[in-house]
Formats: C-alpha cells, sequence, structure tokens
C-alpha cells in the first residue's frame, strides 16, 4: 500500500478490528499498541504520541515524549490474533525537531541508505540473511542466589532414546551433529516449519524453503534477498512469525546463538551485494570468484572493522559461546570461494547476477537494522579507502600450523571484547551522520550491563570445576 488512504480501505474491506503500530528498541525487540481501526484515521497521516523513556537506551524520564511516525508501505494482516489485526511498522520521530530520532534504529538504517546514495558508488544494496533457530518443547531456567540452572527437553534430543512417552518413544531422532537434512521421522519439524512458511508468506514475505539444520531440535527457513530496510523489516516479521508458530504447536523457538553447549549454534549469515543502475558492482569475470575490485575492498572494511562490528553483528555474552573453533563456528576473518571455515565466503551462483558476498559470523540475537547497517558502513569504508583483505584462504583453516593460524585475524572472545573495540574504532560509522556518538554509546551501555551480569554470577561449571579444590 502506497498511502494512508490504502490502508483504510484494507480496514473496511477487511473489517479489520485492531491496528497494532510496531517499533524496534536497541536490542531489536519489537514493542507495539494496538489501537481499534476506527480511530487511526488521523494517527495514520499525523503519527502516535508514545512514552519514550520506558525503552532502553532511550528519552529520559524529563523528555520522555516520542512521536510513531507509521509507514503505510510496510503492513500485513497479523495471523495470530482472535480479532482481525493490521500491523505497521513505524519510525520514532523526536517531536521537538521534527526529525526522525537518532537513537531508532530503523531510521538509522534509513541513513544509511542515503549514505550510499551520496557516495556514487551504488544506488542499492541488497541483503539476503539465513537465520537458524532451535525449538524445544519445553524450558526453564533460575537465577536464585543459592539455584541456578536451566533445562530444555525436545523430542528430537538423543539422550531422549530411554525417555518414556505416555504413547511409547518412537526412537527417531537426530544425533549429536547428525541433523542436517534428515527426513521424517527423524526429521520431526516438516509440520511445524511449513505452516512457518504459510504464515511468514501471508505476512507478506517471499520465503523459499525451509530443512533442519546440524543441531537436534535446530532449524532454519529461506527468505528472499531484498533492499537493506526491507531486509531489517523483513527479520523483524521472520522472527516473530516462527515464535508465534512454535507456540500454536505447543513448543517454544529461540534465537539464542548457543542454548546448548557441544554441539552447532545459530547464526544468522548475511549475503549482501551492491547494485549500480541495475549491474551488480561485486562482479568481474575471470578474477578471483568472479569478484570485482569493489566487492573485495567491500569485504576488506568488513575484515579491518571486524571486532566493531561484534558489537551489533554478536550483541550479547552468549554469542562468543557459538564463536568458538570446531563447531563450524566462523572465526578467522578470512575469504574464500568455497570455505565454510572462513568468516567471508564467496558462494558459487549459477549467474554471475547473483555474484554476492556471504558473512557467516553474525548471529540472530543482532538488531537486523543496526547488523546490517554495520556491515554496509564496513564495506563502504573499505572501498572508500581501497581497503584490500590480501590472499583468498582455501584450505581448512581449523588446521592451519599455529606460526600460519597467527597471521590471520579473528573474530572477539568475549561481549566485552567488542565493546572495547567498537570504542577504539567507531568512525566509521559515523560517517553520513549514520550512527552519532551519543547512539553508540547509548548503545554500548546498554551491552556492558550484560557483560557485567554475567561477570558478577558464579556459573555451574566453576562448582564443577573448583568447589572441592
Amino acid at each position: 500500500m502506497s498511502s494512508a488512504k490504502d490502508v483504510l480501505k484494507k480496514i473496511k474491506d477487511e473489517n479489520i478490528k485492531y491496528v497494532s503500530f510496531r517499533f524496534t528498541d536497541p536490542r531489536g525487540k519489537w514493542h507495539h499498541f494496538a489501537q481499534m481501526a476506527n480511530t487511526v484515521e488521523d494517527a495514520l497521516d499525523e503519527g502516535l504520541m508514545f512514552d519514550g523513556s520506558s525503552i532502553e537506551g532511550w528519552k529520559a524520564i524529563n523528555e520522555s515524549d516520542m512521536l510513531l511516525k507509521p509507514d503505510v508501505s510496510r503492513c500485513f494482516v497479523n495471523p495470530f490474533t482472535a480479532e482481525p489485526e493490521l500491523v505497521i511498522f513505524c519510525d520514532v520521530i523526536d517531536p521537538v525537531t521534527g526529525n526522525n530520532y537518532e537513537r531508532d534504529p530503523r531510521s538509522i538504517a534509513k541513513k544509511s541508505v542515503d549514505y550510499l546514495n551520496s557516495l556514487g558508488i551504488a544506488d542499492t544494496a541488497l541483503f539476503g540473511p539465513e537465520s537458524e533457530f532451535f525449538v524445544f518443547d519445553s524450558v526453564k531456567w533460575s537465577n536464585e542466589q543459592n539455584l541456578v540452572a536451566y533445562s530444555f527437553d525436545s523430542e528430537e534430543w538423543p539422550s531422549n532414546s530411554w525417555k518414556d512417552y505416555e504413547d511409547g518413544n518412537p526412537g527417531h531422532r537426530p544425533r549429536q551433529k547428525g541433523g542436517y537434512f534428515p527426513v521424517p521421522p527423524v526429521d520431526r519439524g516438516v509440520d511445524f516449519r511449513a505452516e512457518m512458511l504459510d504464515a511468514l508468506t501471508g505476512m507478506g514475505l517471499k520465503m523459499e524453503k525451509h530443512h533442519h539444520e546440524v543441531a537436534p531440535a535446530q532449524h532454519e527457513l529461506g527468505m528472499k534477498y531484498d533492499t537493506l530496510v526491507a531486509t531489517a523489516d523483513n527479520m523483524q516479521i521472520y522472527k516473530f512469525g516462527v515464535h508465534n508458530v512454535a507456540e500454536s504447536f505447543g513448543k517454544t523457538a529461540t534465537f539464542m546463538p548457543k542454548p546448548l553447549h557441544g554441539d552447532n549454534g545459530s547464526g544468522m549469515h548475511v549475503h549482501i551485494s551492491l547494485w549500480k543502475n541495475g549491474e551488480n558492482t561485486f562482479v568481474k569475470k575471470g578474477n578471483y570468484a568472479d569478484l570485482s575490485e569493489t566487492a573485495l575492498f567491500f569485504i576488506g572494511g568488513v575484515i579491518k572493522h571486524a571486532k566493531a562490528l561484534n558489537a551489533f553483528t554478536n550483541p550479547s555474552t552468549n554469542s562468543y559461546k557459538r564463536l568458538i573453533p570446531g563447531f563450524e563456528a566462523p572465526v578467522m576473518m578470512a575469504y574464500s570461494a568455497r570455505n565454510r571455515s572462513a568468516a567471508c565466503r564467496i558462494p558459487h551462483v549459477a549467474n554471475l547476477k547473483a555474484k554476492r558476498v556471504e558473512f557467516r559470523f553474525p548471529d540472530p540475537l543482532a538488531n537486523p537494522y543496526l547488523c546490517y547497517t554495520a556491515l554496509l558502513m564496513a564495506g563502504l569504508d573499505g572501498i572508500n579507502n581501497k581497503i584490500h583483505p590480501g590472499d583468498p584462504h582455501d584450505m581448512d583453516l581449523y588446521h592451519l600450523p599455529p606460526a600460519e593460524l597467527k597471521k590471520i585475524p579473528t573474530v572477539c572472545h568475549s561481549l566485552r571484547e567488542a565493546l572495547e573495540s567498537l570504542e577504539k574504532d567507531n568512525s566509521f560509522l559515523t560517517k553520513g551522520d549514520v550512527f552519532t556518538k551519543d547512539f553508540i554509546e547509548s548503545y554500548s551501555q546498554i551491552l556492558w550491563q550484560q557483560v557485567y551480569r554475567l561477570e558478577h554470577h558464579p556459573h555451574p561449571a566453576e562448582y564443577d570445576m573448583y568447589y572441592s579444590h
């Protein structure tokens, strides 16, 4: 839809009862409030006031009034409500200046697109994320002073081979690291994944596939690429759909990168290409992997700024439990046409128009608006400053001699290291006033709280290692 008039017609034609106005906080979580549909006509044009002081990292209580500006071009009918509800994406506006709020992630993403266009390098940035997730039958945890524990269960879990079930134990389930592409009955998620694709398609996404992933209870849905802001919007719908369909099946879905030890974690591989006048600027036939110099410089920028990027691409303490060697985790900041142990892979394509680079280190807890924007800004810095990434690495990086390994940069080892890196290296993000210093500082403060909380809590593994010493 292209106008408020179109939205009002949809509300009338489809007997919509409520309109859910949605926005994203700095951590990437969706928020909303629902208005009765017969009250929204003025709001579609003028926006709606709300209290921004209750959103972590936003306005102080003495300057709390904020304005939600509906983006009528991005809306869908919510398939999960009893009463018909229309969901509309919103930008956050500072009512004093009338400008997009500098701490609103969606507004930051829009500024990065404007900055890209101002450089003349390209007029379109395409992003294609691949987000993995786990689906459990139940989960519980405790953070009490005298009880620190978590427990989850899935009918697919290998250890449940000896469990008693009311209707008998079927026995078919993936082994550890044995979950990649099995057919039913080993793959027990076919029906709910298909339902997820149906729901997401109904909400306007262009979905392509679904499959089981490597770990038991781990899954992935394939979503078609789009422009930066549209893809970030789509990822918010993707998470919303996955969570709610799982709930409808009596299950629970999580996008935690590493909810379990000893098996693969969940990543969000991000495919990127830059286009100008309908031509893919990343293509140069005959070069290594048919990559243009522009593509190589883009990779060089991401590699150079990788540790600072981790604060946006891997923004949780849990992220760094995934980013360790040995679990298909791309910790080495190198590029390769075939090697999945490299943090940047160049997928083989039948048609050169589909040439792109794939960054494999981000994870699905990332705020998609900030993650994609930060990657774009690092790549543009590489292009502007002609940062070459060096030679490709087509060998298995995990089996290189120690002396060779030391020459290859890695991602951060902790969220603390990522935040310290961001503090030292952030000028590439503030070009074009895309990220402001104020936002980077406020965003960092949110993540530092997570670092301190985890560092100050004893871990059950520490009792196992140290209690009797």
